[in-house]
């Protein structure tokens, strides 16, 4: 037991130049690292936890109130290191030699690349155990959120005590510091047989919503434009709001929007679209809405900010379409793309909307009605089918209510609200079988598909692949947005 007059390593020294760099090294580590099971803002990087732990359960050598056992024992347990540096045999014999050494091995254990390894696992956990004997440190850690402290305390060897006021993070926490532990890699197998199980089944439930086109192509993205009316008293044309009208940037490979105006007597000027291969940045057309004002390209007349959120909001957002009786569109978005993969060819291909796609989404709008006059019919017992909860404006972080998205429902398209209402209900039934662990993976999995099924996604123009909705921690207005059919199969596969 340490002496409570000990002065504690990190008290005295800490090795931070080589700790912040193995951190800033962790950011980039996407495959196997537990940032990935689940976005959480302020997570701590696993390496800055795992050397200050260390650095604070050891005693400082020097100290002469150490117990000397811990000395003779922490010399016995570094140099019986299975691979262990060279020239520790030499330094270790004096206490200052041994308290340089500690801290050597306390830097070179913040790299990932050693924080699973058996040697260095072994002599971590020996040494905490030599500092404290029979009595297992407890490491308290009252706000976890994404867990880094806890979880790199159960590396050392220690019990852990982790909690937080925030749901999600109680359910990372859940999860990594309990059910992956306890079930090991056996979880990871079961998660992708209930993945796999609920995926075949909400295909053939939204076939209907994501249809193959006549020649065999896959559609995997639609590319939309939210729309607004221009007001010039001559025009009264729809303004499509696009940032770019790239599709494709890749450097040997660029395909673009080209926009023409279709004029015809005593009839409201029209914006019509074409894919093409641009072989100049000149020939591409420059946007039309730039900090929420609008230019038509049919009078060059601007729509200022306040008069585009007005006609959003009337719209809740203006991510839906809007059809006639006969289900022709009349207004709210518009889609300017399609993103296919074709049978036997490499790459994406890119094409324009047809009816099929319209009708598609008419489908899927109608679907969510019938979801919610069930509810309301049952008397609403329970939560909304589709989340009613208030989304709170926050300026400069949360701006979409200004655009009329007020609930967290309105942040996704009637096609996306209908897929992530199945695959709701397909979970639980699914999980059952496979325990509350699994169940538990599933909600992390679904919570995944959502980040990438919102009307707040883009297009990554180089990668050809969606841009998530919460890459940062704001709800900016996306004006031209992306909706994915593939979701879940992803989600799972990263989990």
């Amino acid at each position: 037991m340490i002496p409570r007059e000990c002065k504690r390593l990190a008290e005295v020294d800490f090795p931070i130049a080589e700790v912040s760099r193995h951190a800033v090294r962790e950011k980039s580590i996407r495959h196997g690292h537990p940032s990935t099971l689940h976005l959480w803002w302020a997570r701590r990087p696993l390496a800055s936890s795992r050397a200050v732990l260390m650095a604070l359960l050891l005693p400082d050598p020097c100290d002469p109130h150490c117990p000397p056992a811990f000395r003779k024992e922490a010399r016995q347990v570094l140099l019986s290191m299975a691979g262990r540096p060279s020239g520790w045999t030499d330094k270790i014999e004096t206490d200052e030699g041994l308290q340089r050494i500690i801290l050597k091995f306390i830097a070179d254990f913040a790299n990932w690349d050693h924080s699973a390894k058996r040697p260095w696992l072994d002599t971590a956990r020996a040494l905490v155990r030599t500092a404290h004997g029979e009595d297992v440190p407890l490491v308290v850690d009252p706000f976890a959120g994404g867990g880094s402290i806890p979880l790199e305390a159960l590396r050392l060897g220690c019990e852990t005590f982790a909690s937080d006021l925030n749901p999600v993070a109680c359910l990372i926490l859940k999860v990594v510091l309990e059910d992956i532990p306890r079930h090991g890699p056996g979880l990871a197998e079961e998660l992708r047989e209930a993945g796999g199980t609920i995926r075949l089944k909400a295909q053939r439930k939204l076939a209907d919503l994501y249809p193959t086109d006549p020649d065999g192509a896959t559609p995997i993205a639609y590319l939309w434009a939210r729309t607004v009316r221009c007001e010039s008293p001559r025009c009264g044309a729809e303004i499509p709001l696009m940032r770019s009208f790239w599709l494709c940037k890749k450097p040997k490979r660029k395909w673009a929007l080209r926009l023409s105006v279709e004029r015809s007597d005593g009839a409201t000027p029209a914006v019509a679209f074409e894919v093409f291969e641009p072989e100049a940045a000149s020939e591409k057309y420059p946007g039309t809405v730039s900090r929420a004002k609008a230019t038509c390209p049919c009078c060059r007349a601007v729509l200022p900010p306040e008069r585009v959120r007005s006609q959003l909001a009337a719209e809740r957002g203006g991510a839906d379409v809007i059809f006639d009786e006969e289900g022709h569109r009349i207004g709210g978005a518009r889609m300017t793309a399609v993103v296919t993969l074709r049978p036997g060819e490499r790459g994406r291909h890119y094409r324009l909307p047809t009816e099929a796609d319209y009708a598609a989404v008419r489908e899927a709008q109608a679907r969510v009605g019938r979801l919610l006059e069930e509810w309301e019919a049952g008397g609403k017992h329970g939560l909304c089918p589709v989340p009613d909860e208030p989304l709170p404006l926050m300026s400069g972080t949360f701006n979409v209510p200004l655009y009329g998205i007020n609930t967290w429902g309105d942040l996704f398209t009637a096609r996306q609200k209908a897929a992530l209402v199945e695959l709701v209900r397909l979970a639980p039934n699914v999980a059952d079988a496979g325990g509350r662990s699994v169940q538990e993976l599933l909600a992390i999995a679904l919570d995944r598909s959502v980040d990438y099924w919102s009307s707040l996604c883009s297009w990554h123009l180089t990668g050809e692949k969606v841009n998530h909705t919460y890459g940062r921690q704001a709800l900016p207005m996306i004006w031209d947005y992306t909706e994915v059919k593939e979701g879940l199969n992803k989600s799972i596969q990263g989990t």
